[in-house]
Parts: C-alpha cells; sequence; structure tokens
C-alpha cells in the first residue's frame, strides 16, 4: 500500500524542515534568482542536450552547442529591437506636439461642452523638454548612462546576475542525469513511491506549460506583427514581438501591446478611425490565443485561478525581482500539484476525520 507522509499527526514533523526552506529562499532570494532562472533555462534545454546525447555529442559539447545556439537567439532579438526601439523614441518625440495640438484643438472643445472643463496642454513646456533631454538617439544613450551611473551597485548586481547564468547552466545541463539521479538517492525509501509519482506529475505539467508557452509566444508574435503590419501600423514589428513575447503574462502582455499600439495609431492618424484597425488586430489576435493558440499548444493542466496568477507574478516579483516574473508561473504550477497532493493526504489523514 502506497504509505502517506500526512497520514498520521505524528508525521507533521515534517513541516518544520519545509518551514526553514521557505525562510532560507526568502533571506537568500537576491542570490537564488538567477540559480533558479538558469534551472528553468536548464530543464527548457534538456531535451536538446539529450538529443545531441543520443547522436553521440558529448554531454559537455552538446550543453555548450545548446547555449550557444540559445545566446545567439537572444543577441539577434536585441539587434532587431535596440535599433527599432531608438528610432521609434525619436520619432514619437518628434510627433508628440503635433499630436497634443491635435487635442487641443478637437479634444479640448469636446470636454468643455460636456464636462464644463478646460484642460490644456502646454506644448512649448513639452518642446523644451524634449529637446533638452532626447535629442536624437545620442541624447537617449547619454541619458540612459547617467541613469546608469545614478545606479551603478544595481547594475552592477544585474550584469553579475546575467554573467552567472550561463555558468549555472553550463553546468546544470552538463550534469542534469547525474543531479537527478542523487537527489532520488536521497529520498527516503519509504516515501520513493509516491514522491517520486508527485515528480513526474510535475515534470508532465512544467513540459506541457514551459515547452508550450515558448510556442505560443513565438506563433503569437508573429501573428501580432502579421496583423499589425496589414493595420499600417508603423511600428508593427517591435510592438507586435513585445506582445508576443508578453503573452506568458496573462492580461498584462495583450493590454500593454494595445495600449502601445492604440497610442501609435492616434499619432499616426489622429482621430479614433485610424485606431480601429488596431484594435480588431488585437480583438482577433486575443480570440485565436483563447480559443486555439494556447490550449492547442500549452493545454489546460495548469489550472491557476487568473487571481492565482495575479498573486503569483506579484509575489515572486516582490521576493525574487525581475527573475521572479519569469519564475512565477512555473513555479507556481508544480506548487499547485505538490499542494494537490498534500491536501488529499490531509483529507485522508486522521488529523482531517477526527
Amino acid at each position: 500500500m502506497t504509505p502517506k507522509i500526512l497520514a498520521e499527526p505524528n508525521n507533521l514533523w515534517w513541516f518544520v524542515p519545509a518551514a526553514v526552506v521557505i525562510a532560507l529562499l526568502y533571506f537568500l532570494s537576491p542570490i537564488l534568482a538567477p540559480f533558479l532562472f538558469a534551472a528553468i533555462l536548464a530543464y527548457i534545454s534538456n531535451p536538446l542536450v539529450t538529443w545531441l546525447g543520443r547522436h553521440r555529442v558529448p554531454r559537455a559539447l552538446g550543453a555548450a552547442l545548446v547555449m550557444l545556439l540559445l545566446g545567439g537567439l537572444f543577441v539577434v532579438l536585441v539587434l532587431i529591437l535596440l535599433p527599432l526601439f531608438i528610432k521609434e523614441v525619436r520619432l514619437l518625440t518628434e510627433r508628440l506636439p503635433g499630436f497634443l495640438a491635435h487635442l487641443n484643438d478637437h479634444l479640448v472643445p469636446w470636454i468643455k461642452a460636456k464636462f464644463g472643463v478646460e484642460p490644456q496642454f502646454d506644448l512649448a513646456a513639452l518642446t523644451k523638454l524634449i529637446g533638452d533631454n532626447l535629442q536624437g538617439a545620442d541624447g537617449l544613450g547619454m541619458k540612459l548612462l547617467a541613469s546608469l551611473r545614478i545606479g551603478g551597485l544595481a547594475v552592477l548586481g544585474f550584469v553579475v546576475t546575467l554573467l552567472l547564468v550561463p555558468v549555472v547552466l553550463f553546468y546544470l545541463l552538463r550534469d542534469w542525469s547525474g543531479l537527478l539521479a542523487q537527489i532520488e538517492e536521497l529520498l527516503p525509501r519509504r516515501w520513493h513511491p509516491q514522491l517520486t509519482g508527485v515528480a513526474r506529475e510535475i515534470d508532465a505539467v512544467l513540459a506541457e506549460f514551459l515547452r508550450g508557452q515558448i510556442a505560443v509566444m513565438v506563433l503569437m508574435s508573429v501573428l501580432y506583427v502579421s496583423g499589425l503590419w496589414l493595420a499600417g501600423l508603423e511600428f508593427a514589428l517591435p510592438i507586435g514581438i513585445i506582445t508576443g513575447m508578453l503573452v506568458f503574462v496573462p492580461y498584462v502582455g495583450m493590454l500593454t501591446g494595445l495600449a502601445l499600439a492604440t497610442v501609435v495609431a492616434l499619432m499616426q492618424s489622429p482621430g479614433v478611425s485610424g485606431a480601429v484597425p488596431v484594435w480588431i488586430v488585437f480583438g482577433i489576435c486575443q480570440a485565436l490565443e483563447g480559443t486555439l493558440v494556447t490550449p492547442l499548444l500549452v493545454g489546460k493542466r495548469i489550472g491557476l485561478h487568473p487571481v492565482a496568477v495575479i498573486f503569483a507574478l506579484l509575489a515572486f516579483g516582490q521576493i525574487f525581482g525581475f527573475f521572479g516574473v519569469l519564475l512565477a508561473l512555473p513555479a507556481s504550477a508544480a506548487l499547485l500539484v505538490g499542494l494537490r497532493h498534500l491536501g488529499g493526504q490531509y483529507r485522508n489523514s486522521s488529523l482531517y476525520k477526527k
């Protein structure tokens, strides 16, 4: 008969080491973030390294090749987005005074007639602010460098984290099978079947979520870029990529992309008619994602309620910073499996039934 960890109150001593682990996670969070992020990347990339191993590529060489592939993809993405971002910031700052002048001429009279309030946009002050702070790409670069000097320690910590992630990732990819075997060897033999069963279920959930979510992000980026390009939006490529890459954050990614695209559409063609095609594109893409793309590629096995998703993002972001946002959903999915099993154990225990 399968042993039950919570079958008797005497086994509740497990909550003591669990509490210690949670406390350590909290107090060591500044240094744990790169290790957790590298572990997630290793989990995603391990099947490719294993496939290379089956084709007689040494494990260390396979890990290095996969890391080069990931690094190349990251560099390509930066080289595509960064120049476009600088160019678009410059164009937007050039067009912003004209857009605000259009609002002064058309929107302000309507607000005054309807609500009796007369807001005004100070075009002269805005133009001076833009001229002083964002004089082309060089001015933007100088401002960014100045901000980096102000937060030098924070930037240094971020750079150290970025350098630490590939080192940890390489060793995890190289020794993945051995590490799993060592962890399995440490499991108490009495609970080994149950714990390995939970681990296999967590593996199935994470595999479905992480690898499926990557496919969703790529496909939705293509759909958003294509749709916004057909709608005539000038900045279709970066806005589409940003929106597609952020779909792993429910609601936030779509709303961010919609806000950016709407602002660009209104500056490009003042009036609601210019934004309508953009809204149609986002409506179609959102419907495709919710009804076809995500259910097909990811499935519905995660089972996280939208409120739980928001809480997980805020909680992990508070503890682990930027990397915590990336870790929130996969970690929550794994925790959900464990809590589901613990809940079943608790309801079958004498502590609950008495």
